[in-house]
Parts: C-alpha cells; structure tokens; sequence
C-alpha cells in the first residue's frame, strides 16, 4: 500500500473527503466504507480493489472512469453494491466488464457510449438498471440479463445497433420507454413464461395480458398487423422501426401514445380506426414516407407534433368527431397543402385548405407546403400558437385590422417571409412569434401593440431597422437577439425595461438612445454588438458590467439636468453630454462663403450636426461629425445657400 505523507494527507482531509490510493481518487462515506470517485491511472486492464485504508470499497461513483477512453478491461471487486450514474461513460476501447453478484444498483449511464463493449452479463442481484445504462453500446451483441433484475429503465439499452435479441426474465416487473429503443438490428424480445407482467409473441414485447403493445423491434422489416386483443399502443412502441412498411391497427386499439411510430422512415400508409379516441404527440413524427393517412370518424384527439416532418403527406382529412388538434400537428409537412375538415365537426372547420376553429376567430393551422402569399381573413381575432412555424415556402402575410392576438412561436421559422405589417388592433406578440425568419427585412409595428414576448425577433438575421411603437412598455428578453444585420432601433418613450439579451450580438448596432424612460436594462441587454456610443436621455438606469460585454467600449452620453451618473456605467465610459453652439461671438455667421459656428463643451466630446429644412416635418439628415478637441470645434456649412432656409442641431454620434 503506498503512503502518503501527513502533511498531503492533512490537505486533502481538509480541503475534501477524498484521498488518493494509488491509482484511484476516493471518497470515505459516513458508513465507512469507500467509493472510487476517479482515476488516475494510465488504462489498459484495471482492477479495483476490495479493501482500501481496511475500508470495504463498495460502489463505483458518478463518473468516476468517465470518459477514459485508454481503458480496456475492468474488474469490479465482490464487495461493490452501486455502480454510479456515468461510471464508465465513453470509455471507448472498454471491451469487457465482469459485474459481480455483490451489486444491486447500475445507475443512469452507467455504461453509455461505451461502443467497444461486446457482451455483458447482468447478475440476478441487480434490481435496477438505469436509464441509458448501456445506452449507445454499439458494438453490444449479447446481452444477458439474470433471474432477479426487477426494472429495465428508460432507454436503458438505447441505440445498442448490434444487439438482435434480448430475453426478459420472470423478476422483471417494470420496463421503461424505449429500453431497447433503435437497437435496428434486434428482431426478438423474449420473455420468461414464468413472467407476470410482461409476455411476448413473434418477438414482439406486450404487457402480461396483450392489450398494451409495449416495444416492436427495431430489426424487424416488412408488415405487421397488430393483435386484436391491445387497446394501446405504447410510448415509443415502435420508435424508429425503420424497415417497417406497412401496419394494421385494429378497432380494438383506444390509444396510440406519443412517440409511438416516430422515425418509421419507411410507413408508406396509415389506417387509424373510429375505435382511437387518442392519438399522442408525435405519435407519427417524421414518418417521411407517410403520404397517404386516414382517419377514421371516431377519433376525437390529435396530439401536438402528432405528424411533425411528415414530409411526404400531401393532404389530411380531419373527422367531425375531432375534438381537439395540439399545436404543430402538421409541423414541417413540407408536401401538405391541404388540411380539410368534415363539415360535421362542430370545433373546426377550413378554408381554402387552411385549418380554423368552427368561428372562424382563430387561424390553428396552415399547410407547410403552401407557398407565396396569403392574407388572412377578416374576422379572425387570433392567430394560435405556432399556426404558421416552419412554412418556409411562405412568402408575404397579410395580417387583418381584426386580429388582436398573434400565438406563441406563430411565424416561427418561416424563413423565406420578408416583411410584415402588424396592424394596430393586435395587443400581443407573444414569444418567438417571428423567431427565425432569416429573410425578414422589415417589420412594422404599428402603435397599439402592448406586449412583445421574449424571443419574438430572435435570429431574423435579415432585419436591418425596427421602431418599437410608444405603446410597448417593455423589450423581452432575447427579443432581437442575434439580428446581425439590425443597425437602427428606436424605442419609445413608454419603455421602462430593457429584457436580457435583448439587443445580443447585434453586430451592425452602432449607436443607440437610450429614453428617459428606461429604468432597468437586463444582463446583456447590448453584448457582442458594434455599439460605439450610448445615448441616454434620462437618470441612470439599473444596469450590471454585462450590458456592453464583448463590446468596442462604447461611450455612454448622458444629458444635463440627469442623476445616478458617474464616470462610468456598465463598465463603459461615462460622459457628461454638453455641446453648445455659440451664437454670441464672432464664428456666428458667414466666413469664408460658408455659415458656420463654434461647438463648446466637455473636451473631446463627439458631436453629430444634424440640419433640416422644415421643423414641420423635422426630417433631420447628418452634415458632420466633429470632435470637440480642447473643448471647441468649428463646424461650416458650404451648401447653406442651396437652401431658402436651414435648421441645425447637435446630435451624439
């Protein structure tokens, strides 16, 4: 046994509970006994010892070899009871794992992304394997699994592609989601007859009595028509069964959960009987063949994301018994153009291929293969949470006087829409509304808008200029987020609040004003933007350092008359904005064919001269930007006799 000297050991014991046994990091538990917490040797074959200091080793803890990629083979001493969460995950070259019969618990990750393990025996002592256990074993061909294990969780042997079949012994009484989820080359479950909760035939996994289809395997190819005795289909029953081509639901069957078909690349067709009466999220996600699907009247819920990326269903007829239709039911159906609902159905109705409820007051859904133009009709009052995300093809939207609402993530994604007016009846812009438009240029929000959510703008890398109407008295958080291309942005006098992250890696932002109004700016409300100068025109507002972080040092100009100022504000010069023109001494006039005048003020003060030609219409255009050197500067206007009259002012830059 290797010593370590008293004064490193009178460290450790100070600074942590932990000591080093040669090549292990440990940790001394309050029962006295000892758990490895890491490693520090060199790979290859490693055996970790029973007893370590006289203290029995009794568990492997949370990622306590993780990630060890040089290690090869490991042997687990008799006297360990846990192997923890991430223990062994992503050692790579890990090709074989003896677990003894001391151990009763493998926790979550255990052993996940080990890709070069091969075989495992899990010992009847282990009454739980944990979520994604093994997940991502690829090389994993042979699994066994002992008389006494009681839970298989979640996805516990997940993406284990080598693995073709797997026997479930009579102890187990509980097997999560998608423990064997995308394991594609597995084509048989089994199950112990002596089992009293779970059983199996042909291969496939079913609770005791077949009426819960609990897990298809992934290996399997071709057709299959599913018993007549389930009433529901799983959660993830028959998640990416990628050779699946064809299957027969029966009318026995009430419920398809979520995720259940997600990922069934190669379903050409789908008949859903009247018996259904749910039919859960996702359950038909990115089924990319699915081009031709009926459902039966019966039916009564359709579940959000139900047919999400769908990409080659065309059209869609919703029964009148449909009661109820999630948000993004049709998401990304790139081929629909059509969703047409039975003119029985007292909740929804369509036109023109677009999905309404019965009102129509409120646009649910619009077919993700429609492309140009649309204008939405009058009389519609909201349109619903995500009704337009991922319409890429959609080209303008006419949005009418009638609308007061538009939904969570509505516009999300649409990525070729290059501008947008939102009428002043519309009270709310909820968030991440147009989230995601690449191509949006312009916006118009028109005076009567309330509220802008969080992420409303977020990544409309395209948007160059935005004026936020006097009637928003705050800018969420992200709102304008990564807007590269955003240089101009007025705000109101009625904002009081500035979100986080509001104005984030704006890089064409230059300079911005900030009103009196403002009384608090969020963390990083103007990070990672070209900001040069900051203007504010009222009292400081609550601010931290992170405002202008990652910035060119922008200059912050405050005005006279305000208070809470001092040399600095959010880490960033602070300057007391002060320019004068001086009308009273003799640069007040004409010289040299030119009318001109002296700047006075603070020393090195940046000042723009802004001039117009009728304050009726105050069109201001920028003449010249002059640095107050010394505190004065010399500005000359030479095209002042091209105008009838001229008006000038001082503007930060």
């Amino acid at each position: 046994m290797n010593r370590i000297l008293p004064s490193i050991l009178g460290l450790l014991l100070l600074t942590a509970p932990a000591a080093v046994q040669a090549q292990f990091l440990i940790t001394t538990n309050a029962s006295n006994t000892i758990t490895i917490t890491g490693y520090t040797g060199s790979g290859g074959t490693v055996a970790i010892p029973a007893i370590i200091n006289s203290l029995s080793v009794t568990s492997i803890g949370t990622n306590a070899f993780f990630n060890i990629t040089n290690l090869t083979d490991i042997t687990i001493p008799s006297s360990v009871i846990t192997i923890g969460a991430e223990a062994f995950e992503g050692c790579t070259s890990l090709t074989n794992i003896t677990i003894p019969g001391s151990v009763t618990n493998i926790e979550a990750e255990a052993f996940y992304s080990c890709s070069g393990l091969a075989s495992v025996t899990i010992p009847g002592s282990v009454t739980n394997i944990g979520g994604d256990a093994f997940g991502f074993c690829t090389s994993l061909t042979n699994v066994t699994i002992a008389d006494g294990v009681i839970s298989i969780a979640d996805d516990a042997f997940g993406f284990c592609t080598s693995l073709t079949n797997v026997i479930i012994p009579g102890s187990v009484t509980n097997i999560g989601y998608d423990a064997f989820g995308f394991c594609t080359s597995l084509t048989g479950i089994t199950v112990d007859p002596q089992n009293l909760f779970y059983s199996s035939t042909n291969g496939v996994l079913f609770d005791l009595p077949q009426m819960t289809l609990v897990e298809y395997p992934a290996g399997l190819a071709g057709s299959y028509t599913i018993p007549g005795s389930v009433t529901n289909i799983g959660n993830d029953a028959f998640a990416d069964c990628t050779t699946l081509t064809n299957i027969t639901i029966p009318s026995s069957v009430i419920t398809i959960e979520d995720d259940a078909f997600i990922q069934c690349s190669s379903l050409a067709s789908v008949t859903i009987p009247g018996s259904v009466t749910s039919i859960g999220g996702e359950a038909f996600g990115f089924c990319t063949s699915l081009t031709n699907v009926t459902l039966t009247n019966g039916v009564t819920s359709i579940g959000g994301e139900a047919f999400e990326g769908c990409s080659s269903m065309n059209n869609i007829m919703i029964p009148g018994s449909v009661t109820s239709i999630g948000g993004e039911a049709f998401y990304q159906c790139s081929s629909l153009t059509a969703i047409t609902v039975n003119t029985n159905n007292p909740d929804y109705s369509s036109v023109a291929g677009v999905l309404f409820n019965q009102g129509p007051t409120t646009l649910v859904e619009y077919p993700s293969g429609v492309a140009g133009n649309y204008t939405i009709p009058s009389g519609v009052t909201s349109i619903a949470n995500d009704a337009f995300a991922g319409c890429t093809s959609l080209t303008g939207i006419t949005i009418p006087n009638s609308v007061t609402n538009i939904g969570v993530g509505a516009f999300e994604g649409c990525s070729s829409l290059t501008s947008v007016i939102i009428p002043g009846s519309v009270t709310t812009v909820e968030g991440e509304a147009f989230g995601f438009c690449s191509s949006l240029t312009n916006v118009t929000l028109t005076n009567g808008v309330t509220t802008i959510g969080d992420n409303a703008f977020v990544q409309c890398t395209s948007l160059t200029s935005v004026t936020i109407p006097g009637s928003v008295t705050s800018i969420g958080n992200y709102e304008f987020e990564l807007c590269y291309d955003l240089a101009t942005v007025t705000i109101p006098n009625s904002v009081t609040n500035i979100g986080t992250n509001a104005f984030a890696d704006c890089t064409s932002l230059t300079s911005v004003t900030i009103p009196g109004s403002v009384t608090t700016i969020g963390d990083g409300a103007f990070s990672h933007t070209s900001l040069t100068a900051v203007n504010f025109e009222g009292n400081a507002p609550l601010a931290d350092d992170t405002v202008f972080e990652g910035d060119n040092n922008p200059t912050v100009n405050y005005l006279p008359d305000t208070t809470g100022w001092s040399s600095t504000f959010a880490g960033v010069p602070a300057v007391f904005w002060n320019p004068v023109i001086q009308t009273g001494d003799g640069s007040f006039g004409v010289r040299s064919n030119q009318f001109g005048f002296n700047i006075t003020g603070t020393s090195n003060l940046v000042v723009v001269v802004e001039a117009c030609t009728n304050l009726a219409k105050s069109i201001w255009s920028p003449l010249a930007t002059n640095t107050l050197a010394g505190g004065s500067s010399y500005f000359g206007d030479p095209q002042w006799t091209n105008y009838r009259a001229r008006f000038y002012s001082l503007d930060p830059p």
